[in-house]
């Protein structure tokens, strides 16, 4: 099989068994027909994988783009090997360029305060973000979980949301209860408002809007406008170091384990897959970790 056709059949492999997001769809195909113009119709065998390599660090591309690039070539293989498409996997025995793990970047619960008060409850716009930012904390949700949500998946009488994580995983999550507050309200009061300024433009006979976060004209909030929003509440707040909606993650997870949360129960709210993917917050909890024990060990001092 021809290499662009093998990249073609692992592409949609990868959209319809393992039902990946379009955006990552994307960053495999860049990274894969990279590699196939580099192949050129050769031979792809261990010393072809290493020139590519080579040729990535001479293009100035980080150890981890590297390792990402290369990652998506070894799943290929994988695939085709599994598949019977290939006899041997080229890429077994190359080892990946190594890369130091930055830690991920959090607010402090004082941040978290003051960023969650920020958009204010006098305005639909300023129920949205109230409630769209408590659920992303409340919950851990990744940016696009929240978006994506529809009505028919938030349960606040019950204290839940079902969230569809990646490769379409469902799993069940906790809201709390200043976060169903907030939403029951922007329920209520606020995106009531703006679909009734949808139902105006569009006229009757269209398919209501399924999402819980709406934007103003009443269809579904963007990522775009998501991170324009939270950048505006942050500088409000007075943040002024860049941030993110996956910082509110990142804070969720480690203030859980500083809480006393174990990690297992972490993994399972965040819908990791493997654990080591969770572990990294092991280390930003240290510090508290270390502080609990200076004023509780009998022997610290």
């Amino acid at each position: 099989m021809a290499l662009d056709d093998a990249i073609d059949e692992y592409l949609q492999h990868l959209k319809v068994e393992r039902g990946l997001r379009p955006n990552t769809l994307q960053a495999y195909a860049t990274d894969l027909r990279a590699f196939a113009e580099h192949a050129d119709g050769r031979v792809v065998d261990p010393p072809l994988l290493l020139t590519f390599l080579r040729k990535l660090g001479k293009d100035g591309l980080s150890a981890r783009s590297q390792a990402r690039r290369f990652i998506a070539v070894r799943g290929l293989y994988r695939y085709l090997r599994r598949e019977g498409l290939v006899e041997v996997d080229p890429t077994q025995g190359i080892v990946l360029p190594r890369f130091v793990q930055r830690l991920p970047e959090l607010l402090s619960r004082e941040e978290i305060d003051d960023l969650l008060r920020a958009p204010g409850i006098d305005t639909p716009i300023g129920l949205r973000d109230s409630a769209l930012l408590e659920l992303m904390y409340a919950t851990g949700c990744r940016v696009s979980e929240a978006l994506d949500l529809t009505l028919d998946r938030l349960a606040l009488p019950e204290g839940l949301v079902r969230l569809v994580g990646k490769g379409d995983k469902e799993r069940l999550v906790p809201v709390g209860a200043i976060a169903q507050e907030v939403l029951a309200r922007w329920l209520d009061q606020g995106r009531p408002v703006m679909m009734g300024v949808r139902a105006r433009k569009s006229g009757a006979g269209r398919k209501v809007a399924p999402w819980v976060f709406l934007n103003n004209r009443g269809g579904r909030l963007s990522r775009q406008a998501c991170w324009m929003r939270l950048r505006e509440h942050a500088l409000a707040a007075g943040i002024a170091r860049p941030i993110s909606p996956h910082k509110l993650r990142h804070s969720f997870a480690t203030h859980l384990l500083e809480g006393g949360a174990d990690l297992r129960s972490v993994q399972t709210l965040l819908g990791h897959a493997d654990i080591s993917t969770t572990q990294v917050y092991t280390h930003l909890s240290q510090a508290h970790v270390r502080q609990a024990y200076d004023e509780h060990h009998p022997r610290a001092r």
